[in-house]
């Protein structure tokens, strides 16, 4: 099932927010995306809704199975694209903002054939 792009962000946001702080509140995840608290409430009732976050009567914010799988997939595409960017001598915030947007479109195939060629070209 494809999901949203904005959806994505989310759930790779809540994972990195996580892998810091090991609690994630909505508050984090308008913090670290720069988005208003209402918009940040909306988007976590939807993943909430569509079984991606689960939320405690804390406020406490955890991925399920599915949210954590898709937030894992993202966080791997934007970390490899984005040291590859680096590595190829592209300004490292460029080579940020370059691999989010890419991290979103590339194909699995095309993703996991130039990840296999990064990682022969460091050997």
């Amino acid at each position: 099932m494809k999901i949203h792009e904005s959806a994505e962000n989310y759930l790779e946001a809540i994972l990195m927010i996580q892998q810091e702080k090991s609690v994630v509140r909505s508050i984090d995840v308008a913090h670290k995306l720069s988005f208003s608290k209402p918009s940040v409430s909306r988007a976590v009732s939807l993943l909430r809704e569509n079984g991606y976050i689960n939320m405690s009567k804390d406020g406490i914010l955890e991925l399920t199975d599915s949210g954590l799988a898709i937030a894992e997939e993202m966080l791997e595409r934007h970390t490899t694209l984005s040291r590859w960017l680096i590595s190829l001598g592209v300004p490292r915030e460029i080579a940020l903002e370059d691999a989010c947007r890419m991290e979103h479109d590339i194909s699995p195939i095309t993703f996991q054939l130039l990840k296999e060629h990064i990682l022969s070209q460091q050997s």
